[in-house]
Order: C-alpha cells, then structure tokens, then sequence
C-alpha cells in the first residue's frame, strides 16, 4: 500500500494501554469457567431477575448438566442445538456442551420450523435444546428429524414468588411439553457428585460453535468457529478495553447470544473478566433495559444502534438515571454519529462503532474507547482500527490480489487467530473465501493514513434491520411460492428505527393479491423480523441487459431506498 507500513501506522494510533500483539491462553472454553472460578468463585456470574448465581454454583451446574448430557447420550462431536434467548440455561448448556466436546449449532428463536429444519439438516445435528414457548416449532421434525429434544423453562429459575406470577401470567398460554421418550424437561441442575471430566480438546481444530451466516452469497451456511477462535476474540476484546474496565465488571447482556456478537461480547468475554452478567431475555424490551440500567448499574453495555436508538426515544428517559454505564460497543449495523452522540448526553458513557462478521467469531475492528479528546479518536463513518493480532489490507475488486494505496476502495481482507476454520461442508466456497489464511470479507472498504477503516459499502444486497442480516434471495423465495405471484424483488430500505427495513417488490399474477395477503404468507414461513414491512404492486419490474431484476434501479426509483 504505497510502501506504507500500517502495522507500524496501527501500532503508533493505537491508545496506550492496548498492546499490539497479545498472548492467547492455550486453553479450551470450559477451562475458561475453570479459570474463572478459580479467581471469583464467590462472585456473582449471573443476575437474572432476581435470581444471582455465582461463579461456584454456576461451575456445579455445568458440570451437572454435562453428567446429565452424556448420560443421555451426547458425545464429541456431536452437533446439538441450541434454540433460546437470553436466559440462564444458554449459559449453562454452552459450557456443558463444549465439555463434552460437542458442537453448538447456534438458533434463533424466533425461526419458524421451517428455518429451524434448514439449519438441523445442514449442520447434521439430532439433538435440540429450546425453550418451551418454542416446542411447536421443534415437534415436525421431531423424532425423524430430530431424535432427542432437551426443554427449558423459564420459570425454573426465577425466585419463587417471581416464579409463581411467571405461571400465573401464561396460564392462558401455558405450552403442553408431549410426554415421549427422547424429550425431556431439564429442570434446574444442583451439585452433582459424579463430576464428568472434560473431553480431550484440540483447540486450533475442534469446533465450538456453527454459526449460520449468509457470508458473502447469502447463502445460509454454518462458519465454523473453534475454541481457538472463540477465546482468542474475547482476549482481543478485553485488550481494547481501558485498564479499569478488564475484570470486575457488569454487563447488562440483552443483546441476543445466538448471534455470535452477544455471545462473544456480553457473555464469554464478561465471564472471563470475572464480571456480572445481567440477563434481559428480550431485547426490544426497552422498559426492561432502563430499569436495569437504572436500578442494577451495569458499567458495560454492548448492543446494537436500534437498541440504542429506543433508549433515546424512549418516552420517559430523561426521568431516568443512566449515567453508570461508562462503555458501549455497537455492531451489527452503521451507527448514526447523531445517536451516537445524544445517547451519550443521556448516558453520560463512551459509544463507539465496532465491526465484525460471524466469520471472525466476530469482533475484527473498534474505534477507541477514549472519552476525551474524541474528535482525534473518532473519524465519522469509520469503523475503527483492527483489534490486537488482526491484520487488514485492501484488495482490488477486479483481481482480488493487488493491494490498493492508502485512501482508494477495494476488497477488505482480514487475517487473526479469530478467523473462523471454514464453513461447514462448503469446500468450493472455503477455497474462494479463504486464501492464504486471509478472509475475503466481500465488504468494500478503505484505509485513510493513520490506520482507519472505512466501509464504502457492504456485501451486495444484505439487509441489516435492527442488527439481524437478512438475505433478500431467501425473502423471494418464499414470495415466489405464492401462487398468485409474477415476479418479485426484495431490497433493504431506510428506517429510522431498525436502519433498514425490508420492502418487496411485485408483480402480480392474479389481481386478486393483496398487501395483507403476502404478508400473512411470509409471516407463515419466515422470522418476524425478514417480513416485509412495506409492500409495492408493479406492472412490471426493471432488468438488466443479461436479464436479471435490476434492483440498483429499483433502489434508485425508489424514494425511501438506498442511494
């Protein structure tokens, strides 16, 4: 890059206290747990409503649910997943099944069956974990598809009054667990006195987590993340963090831990540091986050920009006292330099732009967590500068090879032990996307002079609405199924809320169709959040010269579009 050295760049632009190059612990995750009981044992890991469990306890509960797991017939490598929101069970379960040396395959739960079929296919898994308000979802494939189903219930760990409200309220909706061989309802674990020893564990190789991404395609594709990946991340993560904030620390953690960034940031990098997590199981609960941030004080708080942006709109927030939050990470999508700022007036705390894919397990890049001076440690619009151990350069489109100079676009390419193994069975595409141990991320990017990425655009067509990725290709699928359907497009439109939204584009084959009509089909077979919010009737839709939907023009004709 014009002979210019960025490590030297990055190392010089860096704040003091982070080192360039970092030592990574060669140890597995479970041994991560170990390590941390060894040091905060008394401490509290988990608060969650109410309910506190300490480093200790939490340590004989994975150790009792692993002797439960195994006895059940869970081995090395098998795939298992793991369908719940932010509850303790996820915790507990992770560091279970990682003992075993299993696989977790990583679900949202809010997949419709169908979703939830692709992923237990694809990832070969046979066993499931999901809480009882989504066993509707798991009972079609069960037990053809999915021949052991594990059933967790919030309840179980919830004070007893709290508990007894909990029943009371969804007494209406109470969820009929089937009484068969192969489910079984896990109840809280306690002290087990037959303490399953820990699987031998290769940590460059062994995978830990398959987490579906739609990667540069937008194709649902599992990467494979190791042990090596996942603890490496999170000693990455905390390095970027000023002193006072490496151990010790709470965190409220709503951002959701299916998605590898809650996981990686508001879970396995805070139980590390030996800091309390603070469990919101919904995070578009903006009451429930105020009050914890309100009442339990959490001193981090990562998170996406809509879950920031509803705490600034929030009706009543300047009744509020948030000003114990003292660092905020945000990825998963653009952050607004507006938001950034009024949500710092209110809060009182630094909010910084973080870059990442499931790909990098995922945490590549973090603009500073510096909260003075800001304007010589912020550039609007970038997303920072590589975590320690990363390395970045900038490719050209056309070849993918030359190396571009400071300050001109190209294809950004990372390298770092966070990099993921593969993706699962998709050799063709490992050979294209990882080359020479550098990941082409399918992201347009540039590198100014003192180290700074910046994003000219992303991989081509993804929506981020809200944090979550969503893939048109899969939308239109599901849009084309509809029988009174000519034609269709989907692109990702301007939302002041969720950043994009989706819209759809159609021609109709029967002049019957309606707005209503195609959403209430979508919402039968996709997560609520890839359903169309806006709906638009054409006659006809742009192509290219070769014959494809044009949806540069779409976007361009389209006012609410991207430009």
């Amino acid at each position: 890059m014009n002979n210019i050295d960025l490590e030297e760049i990055w190392r010089n632009h860096y704040p003091q206290w982070v080192r360039r190059k970092v030592d990574i612990p060669d140890i597995s995750i479970y041994q991560v747990l170990e390590e941390a009981v060894k040091k905060y044992s008394k401490l509290t890991a988990i608060d969650f409503i109410g309910t506190k469990i300490s480093y200790e306890t939490l340590k004989d509960m994975v150790d009792s649910t692993a002797y439960r797991l195994s006895e059940r017939g869970i081995k090395k490598g098998d795939r298992v997943g793991m369908m719940l929101p932010n509850i303790p069970q996820y915790i507990i379960y992770f560091f279970a099944i990682l003992k075993l040396g299993g696989v977790i395959v990583q679900v949202n739960p809010l997949y419709t069956t169908r979703e939830l079929e692709f992923e237990i296919k694809d990832s070969g898994a046979t066993s499931l974990i999901i809480m009882d308000d989504f066993i509707d979802k798991a009972m079609p494939l069960y037990p053809t598809i999915l021949g052991k189903i594990f059933v967790a219930r919030v309840q179980d760990y919830l004070p007893p009054i709290i508990s007894k409200i909990y029943s009371l309220i969804n007494i209406r909706h109470h969820v009929k667990i089937p009484a068969a061989e192969n489910i079984y309802i896990d109840k809280r674990p306690g002290k087990t006195n037959i303490i399953q020893k820990e699987v031998s564990i290769d940590k460059e190789n062994d995978p830990a987590i398959f987490q579906y991404t739609g990667g540069t395609t937008g194709t649902p594709k599992a990467a494979v993340l190791t042990h090596k990946n996942l603890i490496s991340n999170a000693y990455q993560i905390i390095e970027w963090l000023p002193p006072e904030y490496r151990k010790n620390i709470s965190y409220l953690s709503s951002i959701p831990f299916f998605h590898v960034y809650g996981m990686m940031t508001a879970m396995l990098t805070p139980l590390i540091q030996g800091s309390k997590i603070i469990l919101v199981p919904d995070p578009r609960n903006t009451k429930m986050i105020i009050s914890n941030l309100e009442k339990k004080k959490p001193v981090a708080f990562p998170g996406i920009p809509s879950m920031y942006h509803s705490i600034i709109n929030y009706k009543s927030v300047q009744k509020h006292n948030l000003k114990n939050v003292k660092i905020c990470i945000s990825g998963a999508a653009s952050l607004p330099a507006e938001l950034q700022k009024q949500f710092e007036n209110i809060t009182g705390s630094i909010l910084v732009e973080g870059y990442g894919l499931s790909e990098c397990s995922p945490v590549a890049n973090v603009t500073p967590l510096v909260s003075e001076d800001k304007e010589k440690w912020r550039k609007i619009g970038s997303i920072g500068l590589p975590v320690p151990n990363t390395y970045e350069k900038i490719v050209s489109i056309e070849d993918g090879i030359t190396e571009m100079p400071i300050g001109e676009p190209g294809e950004l390419l990372i390298k770092g032990p966070q990099v993921m193994k593969g993706y699962w069975n998709r050799e063709e595409e490992n050979k294209k996307t990882l080359v020479d141990g550098w990941l082409h991320t399918g992201d347009i990017a540039k590198i100014d002079g003192d180290g700074y990425v910046f994003l000219v655009d992303r991989k081509k067509d993804m929506i981020i609405a809200g944090g979550y990725n969503i893939y048109p290709r899969e939308i239109e699928n599901v849009i084309y199924e509809h029988p009174k359907v000519s034609q269709c497009a989907v692109i990702g439109v301007r939302d002041e809320h969720r950043g994009e939204t989706v819209k759809a584009f159609i021609v109709k084959k029967d002049n019957s169709l309606t707005e209503g009509e195609i959403i209430k089909f979508c919402r039968e077979r996709l997560a609520v959040y890839k359903i169309p919010k806006i709906v638009e009737f054409r006659n006809e839709l742009p192509l290219t010269l070769v014959g494809k939907i044009d949806k540069k023009l779409l976007r361009g004709n389209d006012s609410s579009g991207k430009s």
